[in-house]
């Protein structure tokens, strides 16, 4: 029973329109699937990803318009990369951003790869990172019918980075309940603060990583746009995900139990720093309910919802 990597990572948007137009056209991801959230339909839950997207290649956003500005502070998901395919694709991308005046930094190491940081028009803290020395878990096929060549394509997750008070907390949990590896640790960027800690799963490499940083300056993060709600991680399949709420059940923690997500079944919990993990399994796959060649043209329901329509429809602005 082994994790096998990310399987998405969702975030908080205010303007799914303009979360839309910059994370299809300016980065070039698919919009893959254009649905509600689930626990409050009244709302777009939008999946962005790799031409099918793939597990491990999901960035996806709730949509609660007119929410405040994220506040950043500790017990917070504070980064989360995207892969590209080497080092190369890092200096187009930081002319792109460049060119359409995205905020961004200089290309610089982080843990020991090439790395490009940069933000959406929100403030969602977000890192290019090369493929270059990976060994790991494979990355995704770029969407072909995007804006970005091919050989620049984001290929799917990389590292999420976890901002914590109290970093033995959470690295116990990833390592003697989830099955995490300690792997590495490499310099803050921050003067005075202590090395960050990476731990891999899996296959390990750039789409299984979860890197610690330990903040005893900052704040409690307040939640908001341009925040990140939860990190998920790949189950594969449900078999498995039944012995992995059997196991975090029996360590104690307070969960969700199973939970059908249609397109995938997951599982919910905080860890003690109070991040939300998720695990979730790599099927059924977005293609369940529409053609692969059409995924996210049209608003999709599950099954439970789709008797409510045209009530959620009226509701939602199109984009």
């Amino acid at each position: 029973m082994e994790l096998k990597g990310i399987h998405h990572v969702s975030a908080m948007t205010a303007k799914a329109g303009q979360n839309k137009d910059f994370y299809t056209k300016t980065l070039g991801l698919r919009l893959v699937k254009k649905t509600v959230n689930q626990d409050d339909p009244s709302v777009y839950h939008l999946f962005y990803g790799d031409e099918k997207g793939s597990p491990g290649t999901e960035l996806t956003f709730f949509e609660i318009p007119m929410m405040a500005r994220n506040r950043e502070g500790v017990c917070s998901i504070s980064a989360t990369s995207l892969r590209v395919p080497n080092d190369a694709a890092l200096e187009f991308w930081k002319q792109r951003f460049t060119e359409l005046n995205v905020e961004h930094d200089e290309i610089r190491e982080r843990a020991y790869r090439k790395t490009l940081t940069f933000r959406d028009p929100e403030g969602q803290r977000l890192i290019l990172v090369s493929d270059e020395k990976n060994k790991g878990v494979a990355g995704g096929t770029p969407w072909r019918k995007s804006q970005i060549p091919q050989e620049a394509g984001i290929l799917g997750l990389g590292p999420a980075q976890l901002t914590v008070r109290y970093a033995e907390r959470t690295t116990r949990v990833l390592t003697e309940l989830l099955g995490f590896r300690e792997k590495e640790s490499y310099p803050s960027h921050i003067d005075g603060q202590p090395n960050i800690l990476v731990f891999e799963t899996g296959e390990g490499g750039t789409g299984t990583e979860i890197h610690v940083e330990e903040r005893k300056d900052l704040s409690a993060e307040r939640l908001g746009r341009g925040g990140v709600h939860h990190v998920a991680f790949r189950v594969e399949n449900e078999a498995e995900l039944q012995k992995w709420i059997d196991r975090i059940t029996a360590a104690g923690f307070q969960n969700s139990g199973f939970v059908d997500r249609y397109y995938f079944r997951s599982l919910y919990f905080r860890e003690p720093n109070g991040i939300l993990f998720e695990l979730a399994t790599d099927g059924p796959g977005f293609d369940t309910d529409e053609p692969l060649e059409h995924l996210g043209e049209t608003l999709a329901l599950p099954p439970f919802l789709e008797p409510r329509r045209a009530e959620i429809e009226e509701k939602l602005r199109p984009i």
